[in-house]
This record gives C-alpha cells, structure tokens and sequence, in this order.
C-alpha cells in the first residue's frame, strides 16, 4: 500500500510539473507574462489551431500523459520509467504544435515574396489597397488565401481597414506579414507614390532571404538528423533491454533510477545543445 501511494504521489508531482506552465502562465511578471502569451497565441495561430481554448490542450495533454504512465506501467513495472512516460506524454502536444507551427513558418517564408508581388500587381492596376489584400484570396497563395478571405469579408462588413489589418495580423502571425501589412498600413494613412517601390524591394529582400536560409536548412539537416537519432538510439536500446526480466529487476533498483534520471537530464541536455547549433535566427514580432 505504502509503495502505492508514493507511486500515485510521485505520478501526480510529474504531471503537475509537466503541466504548470500552461496552468499557471500568469505567475510570472507583467511583461514576461504578455510576451509568453503572445508566443504561444502565435504558435496556436500558426499550428492551425487559433480557435482551440489553452485549456482543450491542456485537458489533451494531461489525458495522454496519463495514458503513456499507464502503459509504461503495465509493460515494465518501474516507477521511475512510469514518470518519464507521463513526462513525455504531456509534452507531446507542445512538441506537434511547435513542429507543425515550424513548418508552417518555413513554408510561408517562401510564399511571401509572391504575396508581395501580387499586392503590387494590384496597386498598380489602380486597385485601393483593401480591395488588393482582399484580391489576395483568390490570387494568393493556396497557403494564406483563408486568412485573406477573412479579412475581405470583414472589411466588407465593418469597413474598419486598421481593426481588419490587426486582426488578419493575428492569423498569420508572422514577422514578414507584419512588415508587409505595416507597409500597406503607412500608405494608407500618411499616402505615397513610393509604396510599390517600397514592395519591390521588400520582395527581392525576401526572396534572397528565403534562398539562403533554404542552403542553411540544406547544409545542416545531417545536425538535426544526429540529434534525432542520438536522441532515439540509448532509448529504443533502453526498452529492448527491459522486455528481459533481469533487466527489469535492475532498472528497478535505486541505482537504476538514477541511471535513467541521469540519461534523461544528458539526453535532454544534449539535444537542446545540437538543435541550438543548427537552428538559424528568426525574425521577432515587432509591430503585433
């Protein structure tokens, strides 16, 4: 019964570490807080999943925690290899959100110099510059044509370009949106014949951004590649050897316990460290 408890005890302490950040954002100070917010919002926005309440993915995360403990237990019988199961359930879905929200930002990075090229096309043609943002619905990208679909028809409700431009900021949540929308936004209010030149430039900027860091991406996949796979190899080696009844005994001891605790503060160390070296600046948020 004794064993139970603390099991139960120790379970319960890994999900509620797993989970506090997401539990208790507002703990930290003003503007820490404002920006962590801003970041996950963005994340969200990214993933494809703005209108999901933190709380659905909370809820998510604590079930599939619960769900891998659970499985770790009945397959190894080991406490310590329960927790780091519950631990990586629950931080699950933080890591398919950030993934999917990594892609996403990688794949507009290229679609943005044609976003560009279609808003000048539509200047030029003696569009207003509502009507080229809303134009890019259908003339966009297949990627961000949802996004200007929305604003087209909010700008056609309300009429308000600055709340509608906020607004279509918040969905793309993206630095190089932001710049382009700035942009669009000081012409509109301040006037200039200069704005399509603006554009050009930007466009080419954005290409030959866009152009290296895909040779960057390119030259440094064997980096992540390691990292991945240094990360999966002592762990899938680590379960091969626990479906043996010895090996179980053994990790189940205390020195076993602190060879795994040990192997998941090395492994998470070392990934951080080999993502850190081939991870490439990304531009910040400036004008959201």
């Amino acid at each position: 019964m004794s064993s139970a408890l603390v099991f139960g005890a120790l379970l319960g302490l890994g999900v509620l570490l797993a989970l506090s950040p997401l539990l208790w954002p507002a703990k930290a100070e003003p503007g820490r807080g404002r920006a962590t917010s801003s970041r996950v919002a963005d994340e969200l926005a990214l993933a494809g999943l703005a209108g999901v309440p933190i709380a659905v993915i909370v809820i998510v995360a604590a079930l599939l925690a619960l769900l891998a403990g659970a499985i770790a237990h009945a397959v190894f019988l080991v406490p310590v290899l329960t927790i780091v199961a519950t631990a990586l359930g629950a931080a699950l879905v933080p890591l398919v959100i950030r993934a999917r929200a990594t892609r996403r930002r990688a794949s507009n990075r290229a679609v943005w110099p044609d976003v560009v090229d279609h808003l000048v096309s539509s200047v030029r043609a003696g569009m207003s510059l509502p009507d080229s943002i809303g134009a890019l619905a259908e003339l966009g990208p297949s990627s961000t044509r949802a996004a200007f679909a929305v604003f087209d028809d909010e700008y056609r409700r309300t009429g308000n370009f600055g709340a509608c431009l906020d607004r279509l900021k918040g969905t793309l949540a993206d630095p190089v949106a932001d710049r382009i929308l700035e942009t669009l936004r000081m012409a509109r209010e301040v006037g200039g014949s200069d704005v399509t030149a603006v554009l050009r430039g930007l466009s080419g900027y954005l290409r030959e951004d866009a152009a290296l860091r895909a040779e960057v991406v390119a030259r440094q996949s064997w980096i992540r590649n390691a990292a991945r796979l240094g990360v999966a190899a002592p762990w899938l080696l680590l379960v091969v050897l626990a479906s043996r009844p010895e090996a179980i005994v053994a990790y189940d001891s205390a020195a076993g316990a602190a060879l795994i605790i040990a192997g998941v503060v090395v492994t998470i160390v070392a990934y951080q460290a080999m993502v850190a070296l081939g991870r490439l600046p990304e531009e910040r948020r400036w004008f959201h």
